[in-house]
C-alpha cells in the first residue's frame, strides 16, 4: 500500500514538475508494486492444493507473472530512455521545488518499506525478492533526490535526464534478468546453479548403477527443482537400495523432486523417437 501510494504521487508529481527523473523513478516503483503484489499473491495462491488437471498445483503462475512483469518494464524503460535523450537535445523547464518535495517523500517511504521487509527477507526467498526490489528503488530515490537538489539550487537541468537514465539502467538490468530467468524456467532449461555433468557423475558413482541416460534437470519454480533419468541396474535386488542412494545424492544439489527409471537392460532403441 505504501509503494502503490508513492507510485501515484510520483506519476502526478513527475507530470506537474515536468521531471523525467521522477517518472523514471515511478517506473521503478511500478516494478516494486508488481513485485510486492506478486509476492503477496504467490504466498497465498501457491498454497492452493494440486488437482488432477494441475498436478504441480499453481506454482508456475509465479513464472508467467514474472515474464509479463519483466517484459512490461523493458518497454517502459525504452520510453524513458527516448524521453531522456530528447531532454538532452532540448532541456525543458522543471519545477525543482516540487520535484524535491516528491523525491524526499519517496525516499522516506522506501526506507520504511525496506525496514518492513528486511526481517522476513532472511528466511523467505519470496520476501527476499520483494526486499531487493524495494532496496533498488531506495537507491533510485537517492539519485532522483540528488538531481532535484542540483536543479533546485544550481539550475542544472541535465541532472534530470541523467538521473532518469541511471534509474532506468537499474530497472532494465533487473527486468532483463527477470525475463531471461522466467524464459529459462518455461523452457525447462537446466538451472544455472546445477552442473549437469556433476549430477551425472554423482549418479554413476552409486554402486549398482552401470550407466545413466535420458537425464533431465529443470525448475518448476526457482524453489522447486526436479530431475528425471533412466539408469541401468542389472541386479533387480539392488533397485530399492539404488533408489535410496539416488534421492540422497540429489539432495546434495538441492533437487527435491526425483523421478528415475531403473532398467535391467538398455531401452534406448525403444526411445529413439524421444531423442531425434
Amino acid at each position: 500500500m505504501l509503494t502503490a501510494t508513492l507510485l501515484v504521487v510520483e506519476v502526478i508529481g513527475g507530470f506537474l514538475s515536468n521531471s523525467i527523473a521522477l517518472l523514471a523513478d515511478a517506473g521503478h516503483m511500478l516494478t516494486d508494486v508488481a513485485a510486492l503484489a506478486l509476492a503477496l499473491f504467490v504466498a497465498w495462491f501457491s498454497k492452493q492444493p494440486e488437482t488432477p488437471q494441475k498436478t504441480y498445483g499453481y506454482l508456475r503462475w509465479e513464472i508467467l507473472a514474472a515474464f509479463l512483469n519483466g517484459a512490461t518494464l523493458l518497454m517502459i524503460s525504452a520510453w524513458i530512455l527516448w524521453e531522456a535523450a530528447s531532454r538532452f537535445r532540448a532541456p525543458a523547464a522543471i519545477q525543482g521545488g516540487l520535484m524535491l518535495t516528491v523525491a524526499t517523500g519517496g525516499l522516506i517511504i522506501n526506507i520504511i518499506a525496506a525496514r518492513v521487509l528486511v526481517g522476513s527477507s532472511a528466511d523467505s526467498m519470496n520476501a527476499r525478492g520483494a526486499y531487493l526490489h524495494v532496496l533498488g528503488d531506495l537507491l533510485a530515490s537517492v539519485g532522483t533526490l540528488v538531481a532535484a537538489i542540483l536543479i533546485r539550487y544550481t539550475g542544472w537541468l541535465a541532472a534530470d535526464p541523467i538521473a532518469s537514465i541511471l534509474t532506468t539502467v537499474l530497472i532494465m538490468r533487473g527486468a532483463w534478468r527477470l525475463v531471461r530467468e522466467s524464459v529459462d524456467i518455461l523452457l525447462e532449461s537446466t538451472p544455472a546453479h546445477i552442473p549437469l555433468l556433476a549430477v551425472r557423475a554423482q549418479l554413476e558413482a552409486i554402486p549398482g548403477i552401470e550407466s545413466v541416460h535420458d537425464l533431465h534437470v529443470w525448475a518448476v519454480t526457482p524453489a522447486v527443482v526436479a530431475m528425471s533419468a533412466h539408469a541401468i541396474v542389472r541386479e533387480p535386488g539392488q533397485h530399492q537400495h539404488v533408489l535410496g542412494h539416488v534421492h540422497d545424492a540429489m539432495r546434495l544439489f538441492g533437487i527435491q523432486h526425483v523421478t528415475i527409471q531403473l532398467e535391467k537392460d538398455d531401452m534406448l532403441d525403444r526411445e529413439r523417437h524421444l531423442h531425434a
